[in-house]
């Protein structure tokens, strides 16, 4: 599904497979990278798709994990072995990936273990900032949910582009999930004023009030 010229959804639901979170693809110039993994159940599927979208496999240079969940990065492994990218994570969540931690990675939840994999940058602190073919996606830590869950955020077509996945939970102790931090994440996304959400299970949200809407239905649940 294309969000902007630059901009594709390839896997998740109907993509993939009914249990891979959202895939997105991010294509500047002739630079690629991919937002999360899915299971890797799908990953014949996944690579397909992008082969649509007029993209090579040896062009997409990072995956960008949003947090350590099993349906957002089961597949790492597979890719980083059939295309050699850089995986990218948020320190908080990268020591349950390299271990291959099955309680916190939801992994348990899907009857399957994660296939443990190292984290090639690790991000920390509250802000970073990505290239991808010279143009910048920004990286906001966004702990609740996860302890080392982030957003990324990207402008295409004029618009600002905010992959924040998993903004509705859910929180779980087994998942080391706070409230507290959850609800500050939800107010900092609303802050950003983003033009079109992509989200992990809910689809693409599109125009700021939809953005905003979305998002503040979750505060103080």
């Amino acid at each position: 599904m294309e969000i902007t010229s630059e901009i594709f959804e390839v896997g998740g639901g109907d993509l993939t497979l009914p249990d891979d979170a959202a895939i997105y693809l991010i294509k500047f110039g002739k630079e690629a990278a991919l937002v999360d993994a899915g299971t890797g159940r799908g990953t014949e599927r996944l690579l397909a798709n992008i082969e649509e979208c007029g993209v090579e496999p040896q062009q997409i240079k990072l995956l960008l994990i949003t947090h350590c969940h099993y349906d957002h990065t089961g597949g790492a492994a597979e890719l980083k072995r059939r295309i050699g990218l850089e995986i990218v994570a948020h320190t908080l969540d990268a020591l349950y990936l390299e271990t291959g931690d099955n309680r916190v990675t939801a992994a348990s939840w899907y009857g399957a273990a994660l296939e443990s994999f190292g984290v090639d940058r690790k991000l920390t602190g509250h802000k970073a900032e990505i290239l991808l073919g010279g143009r910048k996606i920004d990286v906001f830590h966004a702990p609740g949910h996860s302890p080392g869950s982030v957003v990324y955020l990207t402008e295409s077509d004029g618009l600002k582009v905010l992959f924040a996945h998993d903004v509705h939970g859910p929180l779980d102790p087994g998942l080391l999930s706070n409230r507290g931090d959850y609800q500050k994440s939800l107010e900092m996304l609303l802050s950003i004023g983003a033009d079109v959400l992509c989200e992990g299970h809910y689809g693409v949200y599109r125009g700021k009030s939809e953005v905003e809407n979305f998002i503040r239905q979750f505060l103080k649940e």
